[in-house]
Parts: structure tokens; C-alpha cells; sequence
């Protein structure tokens, strides 16, 4: 099979295709013919080498990658035959091996492809869509709501710009350069601004005053950074401060912004996690992230949420990262063998 392996921790042209032998099903697991592998921003970092992330480090060589769609082509001993030629999409946990014609799982992480849905919209929903699912799940909006999302034409932003479209939130959707406002304002938001042109804030501030807003009451916060920063000051007292990352710093050399003593308490907002253990804990149950990856699949095949996604061959892996490092990308970056 072709394949996209790392053999050493470094820069992205350190992605290089080969062919592997093809692996096998074991006990209880199935063979994906790939369509789609989702690209992490993760994947970036993992492959940089930088440890202290949610995953360890990968052993050497590796194939990076752990959301798959495609077809079932071949199962294993203990495996029902019936999943042979279902097209499937499941994300493969702390085990890489995505960026592949082929790849291995358990049968306990496939879901079915809902009709309608293509490969790459499946696998921007099983993992970016998982996501988002668990952070709606803190954010609760209503009506009543306005939100400010920063990297609005992102995975997760493009998605909660839907949603607060859908609920009848108004949605301030913040991303860089004219191409992604473009397709911020397309996607439905309310006011569709590029945050790397100064001046930005007193237009939102312009937005709320004509709607008699004192302000925001809730910010999705991504980037955290400068951005981040002066989407918080936009909050109105009680607002909502929901920390998703901070991609502005650095996925894992960064870090949530920090404020002085007392300053968020004086003007009644809570600043918050919304991912990760915290998002685990909210959704509950027995196996929370399924529950959450079924909840996005079922929210896309529905039409109410529809992912951008943003599509490289296979072979141009390398390429894809720099583009999601350099944020020249609109939503899911996928990679098509």
C-alpha cells in the first residue's frame, strides 16, 4: 500500500511517501480501504516531536493520522463478515497509521456512513464534529445568545457558526484574510470581520451598540492570544469565556490567557475549558467520545451542520501540514489517497 511515513521528528518535509506491505486484520478487528484520512493539528505537533500533549510521542517510524473513512475490504478472526463493503469512518484513538491506503481498528470504533455524507465529511465529523458536539453541550445557546467566534472558517468555528445559526444565536465570526471572512459571512454569521486588521473591535462594538447589546455573552475561544484578548473585553457582564485552545501560542507551547486578580469577577464572567476532561465529564456514560461522534455524524447527515472541508492527495501530506501550520486553510484539512 501506499503510505506516509515519519522517520524522523522535524519539519513537514520530513512526511515522505513509500509503500508498505499491507497490514492485516487481527482478532476483532476490521481493514479499512481508506477515501479519507483527516489531518489534525495535533498531527503538527506530533510530528514536530513535541511532547506533553494529550497523546505520546509515536515510536519511529510511524504513519501519522487517526481519522479514517472509507470502506471495510477485510476482517478479521471473531469479526461479523457483515461489515465487509460497508463504507465506514472511525477514529483510531492513540493508535496512528490514517495517512494510508490502508488501515487496521478495532470493529468497536466504526461507525456507518450515513447516506449522503462523502468520506471527508465523514471524517471531519468524527473527530472535529466530536468536538464540537462537546462544546455545544457547555455552551447551551439560545436566541437570546451572541457569540463571538474567533477562526470562524476553521473545523470546529465553521461548524459553531452554523449552529448559532441554526438556534437563532447571532454569530460575530472572526478569521484571517478576505477569502475566510468570505466564507464566514457565507456560512451565516451575523458579522463577518478579518481579526489581523486593526480596528476590528470598534466595529464589533459598532455591531452591539446598533442592537442595543452592552455586549457579547459568550466567546469561543481557539486562538487565545491578542485576539482572544480583545474578544473577552467585548463580553458583557455575565458573560461566558469558553476556552476550546490556543492556537495563536502554539498547540502545545502556548497556553490560555491569563488574567489579573479579581478582573474577570468584577465584571461577572466565568472563563472555562470546554474540552477534554471537562467535556468527557459533561457528556457522561459509558463511552462519551462514541457519543459524541454519533451526535455529529447524525447532525451532518441531517444537513445541519455541513463541514468545510479543505482536500490534499495523499502524497501531498507534507504540503497539507504547512498549510494547516500556516493557517492558510479553510475548515478540516483531509487527505485523499
Amino acid at each position: 500500500m501506499r503510505a506516509i511515513r515519519l522517520h524522523t521528528f522535524g519539519p513537514a518535509g520530513n512526511l515522505v511517501p513509500e509503500t508498505l506491505d499491507d497490514p492485516e486484520p487481527g482478532p476483532g478487528e476490521v481493514r479499512i480501504a481508506v477515501a479519507a484520512a483527516g489531518v489534525h493539528l495535533l498531527d503538527t505537533a506530533l510530528r514536530e516531536g513535541m511532547a506533553g500533549g494529550p497523546l505520546p510521542l509515536p515510536d519511529l517510524p510511524t504513519v501519522p493520522g487517526r481519522e479514517v473513512a472509507g470502506t471495510v475490504d477485510a476482517v478479521g478472526e471473531g469479526t461479523d463478515p457483515d461489515w465487509l463493503g460497508r463504507r465506514v469512518v472511525a477514529h483510531l484513538g492513540a493508535a496512528p497509521g490514517g495517512y494510508a491506503e490502508l488501515a487496521v481498528t478495532a470493529v468497536e470504533r466504526l461507525h456507518t456512513i450515513p447516506d449522503g455524507l462523502d468520506p471527508a465529511e465523514a471524517v471531519a465529523m468524527i473527530g472535529t464534529g466530536r468536538t464540537t458536539m462537546g462544546v455545544l453541550l457547555a455552551a447551551h445557546l439560545t436566541p437570546d445568545d451572541i457569540a463571538i467566534i474567533p477562526a470562524a472558517a476553521g473545523g470546529i468555528g465553521s461548524l459553531l457558526v452554523q449552529h448559532a445559526r441554526n438556534t437563532g444565536t447571532t454569530a460575530i465570526g472572526l478569521a484571517g484574510g478576505p477569502a475566510k471572512v468570505a466564507r464566514v459571512r457565507d456560512l451565516g454569521a451575523d458579522l463577518a470581520l478579518d481579526y489581523t486588521e486593526d480596528g476590528w473591535p470598534e466595529r464589533v462594538r459598532r455591531f452591539l451598540d446598533e442592537r442595543g447589546a452592552p455586549g457579547a455573552t459568550v466567546v469561543f475561544d481557539s486562538v487565545g492570544g491578542e485576539p482572544g484578548r480583545a474578544a473577552v473585553d467585548l463580553l458583557a457582564r455575565g458573560g461566558r469565556h469558553l476556552v476550546l485552545g490556543w492556537s495563536s501560542g502554539g498547540l502545545l507551547t502556548g497556553g490560555p490567557l491569563t488574567f489579573g486578580e479579581g478582573e474577570l469577577a468584577e465584571r461577572g464572567i466565568t472563563s472555562e475549558s470546554v474540552i477534554g476532561p471537562p467535556m468527557l465529564a459533561r457528556v457522561g456514560g459509558i463511552n462519551p467520545l462514541r457519543t459524541l461522534e454519533t451526535a455529529a455524524l447524525t447532525e451532518a447527515a441531517a444537513g445541519r451542520l455541513v463541514p468545510t472541508v479543505q482536500r490534499f492527495p495523499l502524497a501531498d501530506a507534507a504540503a497539507a501540514h504547512r498549510a494547516l501550520e500556516t493557517r492558510a486553510t479553510m475548515g478540516k484539512v483531509v487527505l485523499i489517497p
